[in-house]
């Protein structure tokens, strides 16, 4: 799909439909839209009084032209309550769109983003329309025998002339962003038996030799040799063997040094304490923060801000055979703090723990880890956001604030001294679950807690509930939704300009 900016007048546009938008609050069509009507012989206008057409968050007119126009459809989409209109309400109406062109069989379209900057500037919509596009047109049907060939080729965004430079610039970047995450996406959607621990090492090393990344993928003898004691419990019930790896953006003026860890369970059973058929199904999903790191790392590939990334992914399958770590074990993690194991199925927070001490021994400026660690944070949250926790409040407020603008919904969890006194344990430093079912989502986290370095900046984002949807919504087809690729690309990209 190829996109292009224009300034161009919506009557010239020589597309297959043209999309223009409208607001509930409006009383008459915008300038262009009205100049088109005109050369329609009024036809907009008319049918938007016979149908009633109010401008209701994603209602659609539709007016074909008959061979009046230079574009077969005129579509008309309601852009809902000006005071409530967002850059992610852009994103969901572009998916919007998508779909309506899908359905009239308009493979060149043109999309009309200038009314819609009402409170950012055009550059910035245009932006979150091409996102819009791109995640909503997504599709995950590598294994389907009969599948749909129609391809979308070609979308124009209409902005004016003034703001048209600036973006061109911005919609190369939100191409790279949303393509990065349905490359997210797609990894979290392969099943299982696809993608391995090993097979995710494989990937790494396939962006490094794409786009020039340093890259270390360390096989379970030298993971034993590092001490990482919890990681190789967790894997040690599988016949898939663990990977680690570390993989690295380094530029020549690096301002600043950011470790990223996902979570990277490629499929979790549950190990000894297995889970019931219904929670064990989605479980290649488990993967997904893994998966977000290597997606962000496309994006930074592509993007090249100045500042050095690392990638660290601890990979393994949490699975029940004679060699399967058990409840009551205890472990020696590799900074050295011991683990009373209390539930095998909270092994993300193990494979964590020793991903972080590592991380440490880097001596980076900050960290920030991606996981689907708790169903208790789904239950906290729900299925649509994040939890996000920490022990730096400005660094937790500076991801809030890009979340705002990515539409990836995150909510901070808070910390406290007594859910702390949950997590001891009677014959180790540490349980790893709580003595409590409440609290869960924070308990996991004051977990991680025991393996950073105070002197680090540290953001845990737990993406249970986001991250891996089976109904979809809004720009999110059913399946994996590539959380939250877009919010910390954009974050770093943020980072290496101050």
């Amino acid at each position: 799909m190829e996109f292009k900016i224009t300034s161009g007048s919506l009557k010239n546009a020589r597309v297959g439909a043209v999309f223009s938008f409208f607001f509930k609050e409006q009383r008459k069509l915008s300038e262009e839209l009205q100049k088109l009507d005109e050369e329609l012989g009024g036809t907009i206008t008319q049918l938007k009084r016979d149908v009633k057409f109010d401008g209701s968050e994603g209602s659609i007119l539709t007016v074909p032209t008959f061979g009046k126009g230079k574009m077969d459809f005129v579509v008309v989409v309601g852009a809902g309550s000006r005071r409530d209109f967002s850059l992610d309400k852009a994103r969901r109406l572009a998916a919007t769109v998508v779909k309506k062109a899908k359905g009239l069989k308009a493979d060149r379209f043109l999309i009309d983003a200038q009314p819609l900057a009402i409170k950012d500037e055009e550059s910035k919509v245009a932006q979150a329309v091409v996102e819009g596009i791109i995640l909503g047109n997504y599709k995950f049907d590598k294994y389907l025998s009969k599948k749909d060939n129609f391809k979308l080729k070609e979308v124009q965004v209409r902005v004016s002339r003034r703001e048209k430079a600036k973006s061109e610039e911005q919609i190369k970047i939100g191409q790279i962003l949303a393509e990065a995450q349905n490359f997210t996406r797609d990894l979290v959607n392969e099943p299982g038996n696809v993608i391995t621990p090993e097979k995710l090492g494989e990937i790494a090393q396939q962006l490094a030799k794409e786009y020039g990344f340093e890259v270390k993928v360390y096989d379970e003898k030298e993971i034993e040799k590092m001490g990482m004691n919890a990681f190789l419990s967790v894997a040690k019930g599988s016949a898939n063997p663990p990977r680690f790896i570390h993989i690295t953006y380094r530029p020549k003026n690096s301002k600043k040094e950011v470790a990223l860890i996902g979570k990277g369970l490629t499929f979790d059973s549950g190990g000894l304490n297995i889970k019931p058929g219904d929670y064990m199904r989605w479980m290649k999903a488990d993967k997904s923060g893994a998966c977000a790191v290597l997606g962000i790392f496309k994006a930074i590939g592509e993007l090249k801000p100045d500042i050095t990334v690392h990638g660290i992914i601890a990979a393994a399958e949490n699975m029940p055979d004679g060699n399967a770590y058990r409840p009551d074990d205890i472990i020696k993690a590799k900074n050295g703090t011991t683990i009373e194991v209390g539930n095998t199925d909270a092994e993300g927070r193990l494979t964590l723990a020793d991903a972080l001490s590592y991380a440490c021994d880097l001596k980076p400026d900050a960290i920030i880890d991606m996981a689907t660690l708790t169903g208790a944070c789904v239950i906290a949250l729900g299925e649509y956001t994040a939890g996000v926790m920490g022990n730096n409040q400005r660094m937790i407020d500076d991801i809030l604030e890009v979340s705002e603008e990515t539409g990836e919904w995150m909510w901070q969890l808070p910390f406290n001294d007594m859910l702390r006194e949950h997590i001891k344990a009677p014959h180790a430093d540490v349980y790893n679950i709580g003595t409590t079912r409440y609290g869960g989502a924070i308990t996991a986290g004051l977990f991680l807690e025991k393996f950073v370095d105070k002197k680090i900046p540290w953001v845990h984002i737990d993406i249970a509930g986001p991250a891996h949807n089976p109904k979809g919504w809004y720009y999110h087809p059913k399946g994996a939704t590539g959380f939250p690729v877009r919010t910390i690309s954009t974050y770093l990209l943020k980072e290496a300009q101050d």
